[in-house]
């Protein structure tokens, strides 16, 4: 029989860190956990699948994009399944799908390839070095707290000339939604408190891939707009996403009066003529290579026989070959 990918001494996460833990440790992990948790149990899960769903399809499309089938994938930080989902037999032949939240795991959805769920925390990733031909992960990292380990972990289990195809939350995202309650907090409270997660900078993305391994670095970035009819149907959904901020410094208590003040702000600012708002979701999508000695490597610098000043004239030659 083959051999497990999963690791023979499998690590251990570190206990949770507390709130004074600082800045390496932003996020409670474990409420993170919870909240995951508790939205894949609500009665209508997939009502909230859209912003995923979305997303896990354009992961899925940059891996049809690689002219080449997969024997073996891991999905980290999967949920239900929202890139797996658009796979086929062609790209990947065998999946395993990783996530923190076991009730996500029960609700992964159909696919025609071959999938193994795995219970694990992005951030300690339990498979053997060099094990998977491609890893994808779309709108989980943006919740780890230690994201240059979480891209080093990746790198390790992925076999020499292995992909990583990501997508994660941009610096953008609900800046709608972070200024109105900024805007309210001080109006009504003298000071306000973050009540959206940081997320990482495009330019930090493509420095911590390179100094995780990775090579032959793509780094993008897009943005979808979703309406709403009101700021407190933006917070539902976010919370039936599982989306709600779980930081160490979140304020646990909005009063009544911030909120409907941030409401009425957030319309005033960004709301759209025929009553709704909108909310803006940065997206980072990147792609990395782990080294293998027979990748195509860029020519040595001043190799070049031709120079750049001479494309000018290209069209005077052009037309001199046809004479």
């Amino acid at each position: 029989p083959p051999l497990s990918p999963l690791r023979l001494a499998r690590p251990e996460p570190p206990a949770a860190a507390s709130p004074g833990s600082g800045a390496r440790s932003p996020f409670d992990r474990q409420l993170k956990r919870k909240q995951k948790n508790w939205a894949a149990l609500q009665p209508e899960p997939a009502k909230y699948d859209y912003l995923r769903e979305e997303v896990g399809g354009r992961v899925a499309d940059r891996v049809y994009d690689i002219a080449r089938t997969f024997p073996l994938a891991l999905d980290v930080g999967c949920g239900s399944g929202y890139i797996a989902q658009y796979l086929n037999k062609e790209a990947v032949e065998k999946l395993f799908q990783v996530d923190m939240a076991e009730n996500a795991l029960k609700n992964t959805m159909e696919t025609e390839i071959p999938t193994v769920s795995v219970v694990a925390d992005e951030e300690f990733l339990p498979f053997k070095e060099d094990t998977f031909d491609l890893v994808v992960s779309s709108l989980s990292l943006h919740w780890v707290n230690d994201l240059p380990k979480a891209f080093r972990e990746i790198h390790q289990v992925l076999k020499p000339d292995g992909v990583f195809i990501g997508a994660m939350f941009g610096g953008e995202t609900l800046y709608e939604l972070r200024c109105s309650l900024q805007l309210a907090e001080l109006e009504r409270e003298g000071g306000f408190s973050p009540h959206i997660s940081p997320f990482t900078d495009v330019t930090d993305v493509g420095h911590l891939l390179g100094r995780a391994g990775f090579n032959t670095l793509t780094v993008d970035t897009d943005e979808i707009q979703v309406n709403y009819p009101g700021m407190f149907e933006v917070m539902e959904d976010l919370q039936g996403m599982g989306e709600s901020n779980c930081s160490w410094n979140r304020k646990p208590i909005l009063h009544r009066e911030t909120m409907l003040a941030a409401a009425a702000i957030y319309q005033e600012m960004y709301g759209s003529n025929d009553g709704s708002v909108p909310a803006t979701f940065q997206i980072y999508y990147m792609i990395g290579w782990k080294f293998q000695e027979s990748q195509a490597r860029p020519a040595q610098r001043g190799s070049a026989t031709v120079s750049l000043g001479d494309l000018a004239k290209i069209n005077a030659f052009i037309s001199g070959e046809k004479k």
